[in-house]
C-alpha cells in the first residue's frame, strides 16, 4: 500500500492499543511505526530488478519485525517514564504497529516477502489495489479525531473497524467474481491454468482477471453489479519465443520467482540494439504496464545474447486518464464498452474484435 495508508494504519493500531493511556502519542509513535518497513526503498541493490524485486524483502519479514517489535517492548518497558504499562501492551503496541504492515502489503498484486529470509515466493492475496480511498479515508479521519480531541482511541478505534470491513467488503468481491469465473476457464479448458483476480485502480467494484495458458495469456474485467452476465476473455500474446533465453540470464530468473509466469518478453530496438525485455503483466493493463525491465542485448541473426545491468524503462505513453474514467464508468455501468485490446500501444495481437 502507498505510504500515507501505511503511516495511517499505524496510527490508528496505535491509538487502539495505547490510546487511552499516551493519547495523542500513540497515535504519532504508531504512524512513525507503520511507515518503518518501506525505509528499505533507499537501499541500492545494484541494478532495477534487483532494487525492484528486493523492494518488501527483509524489512517486511514477519520474523525480524517480530523481534524488531520485541526488543523495541524490552527497551521501552525498562526505560520508559510511564511505569503503569506491562511489557504484554508494549509488545502488543510495537508488535500490532509494525506487523500489519506487511500484513496488509499481502493484500495488494505484488505481495510481500513475510516469510524472509526462507526463499519462498512473496505472498500475495489480492484484495484492494495499491491506493484505495475507501479503505484509507476511515482511518485517516479517525486519526485526524485523536489528534484534534486528545482521546487517543475512539476515534482509531472506529477507522480500523470500518476499513477491516472494507477489506472484508472486498473478499465477498472477490468470491463472487471468481465464482463467475469458474464455468468461463471450464469451457475454455483453462481450470488449471495460473491465474489472477485483483482489483482495478481505487476501487472494488470491477476487477481486472488474467490467465496464463502457456504462449498466451487472457485478460478480462468483470464487476460485482454485472449480475450473471458472461465474462469475455481477450487473448494476447506473451512472447515465450524468448522465454528461454531470458531464463537463461540471472535477472530473468529473478523476475520469474518474484512474478510466476505473469511477464511478457519482447524483443525491440534500444539505442539501435536489439534489446530482449521482461514486462510485468501483474499490474496496470494491456498497454499500460508500467514496469518492463531490460535483460539482454545481442544479435537476432545469429541468436547470441549478452547480460545487461538492468533498467526500468518509461512506461509507455497513453491516455491513462480516459482508461481510468472508461474503468470507473463501466464499474457502475455493466452495459458500458470496454475493450482492453483497444489500449495495446505495443505490437500484441489480440483473439477479441471489440
Amino acid at each position: 500500500m502507498d505510504s500515507v495508508t501505511q503511516a495511517a494504519l499505524g496510527a490508528a493500531i496505535g491509538g487502539v492499543v495505547l490510546g487511552r493511556r499516551l493519547g495523542r502519542k500513540a497515535v504519532l509513535i504508531g504512524a512513525v511505526l507503520g511507515t518503518l518497513p518501506d525505509l528499505d526503498v533507499v537501499l541500492d541493490y545494484g541494478d532495477a530488478v534487483a532494487n525492484y524485486t528486493e523492494h518488501r524483502g527483509f524489512s517486511h519479514s514477519l520474523f525480524v519485525l517480530a523481534g524488531l517489535a520485541t526488543a523495541l517492548a524490552i527497551l521501552t518497558a525498562l526505560f520508559a517514564p510511564t511505569r503503569d504499562i506491562r511489557f504484554r501492551h508494549w509488545w502488543a503496541f510495537f508488535g500490532l504497529c509494525l506487523l500489519t504492515h506487511p500484513l496488509l502489503d499481502a493484500l495488494t498484486t505484488y505481495g510481500t516477502q513475510l516469510w524472509w529470509p526462507l526463499v519462498v515466493r512473496p505472498s500475495a492475496r489480492p484484495l484492494i489495489f495499491i491506493i484505495d480511498p475507501l479503505y484509507s479515508l476511515p482511518l485517516l479521519v479517525g486519526i485526524i479525531i485523536a489528534l484534534v480531541t486528545g482521546n487517543g482511541r475512539k476515534g482509531p478505534a472506529w477507522g480500523v473497524t470500518l476499513s477491516s470491513a472494507y477489506l472484508v467488503f472486498a473478499l465477498g468481491a472477490k468470491v463472487l467474481v471468481e465464482h463467475r469465473l469458474e464455468p468461463v476457464l471450464a469451457e475454455r479448458g483453462l481450470v488449471d491454468a495460473p491465474r489472477l483476480v485483483q482489483p482495478t485502480p481505487f476501487n472494488t467494484l470491477l476487477w481486472r482477471i488474467t490467465v496464463v495458458d502457456g504462449a498466451d495469456h487472457y485478460e478480462g474485467i468483470a464487476g460485482i453489479l454485472d449480475g450473471q452476465a458472461p465474462i469475455e476473455l481477450e487473448r494476447f500474446r506473451r512472447g515465450t519465443q524468448w522465454e528461454a533465453a531470458a531464463l537463461a540470464s540471472h535477472n530473468g530468473q529473478r523476475l520469474d520467482w518474484f512474478a510466476g509466469p505473469f511477464l511478457r518478453y519482447d524483443v525491440s530496438l534500444i539505442d539501435d540494439t536489439p534489446t530482449l525485455t521482461a514486462t510485468d503483466l501483474r499490474l496496470g493493463l494491456p498497454g499500460f504496464h508500467p514496469f518492463t525491465f531490460t535483460l539482454l542485448a545481442g544479435d537476432l541473426e545469429a541468436s547470441l545474447w549478452q547480460p545487461l545491468s538492468s533498467e526500468e524503462l518509461d512506461p509507455p505513453e497513453g491516455d491513462n486518464g480516459q482508461a481510468l474514467v472508461q474503468l470507473a464508468r463501466r464499474a457502475i455501468d455493466p452495459g458500458e464498452s470496454l475493450c482492453l485490446g483497444d489500449y495495446v500501444q505495443q505490437v500484441w495481437h489480440a483473439e477479441v474484435s471489440c
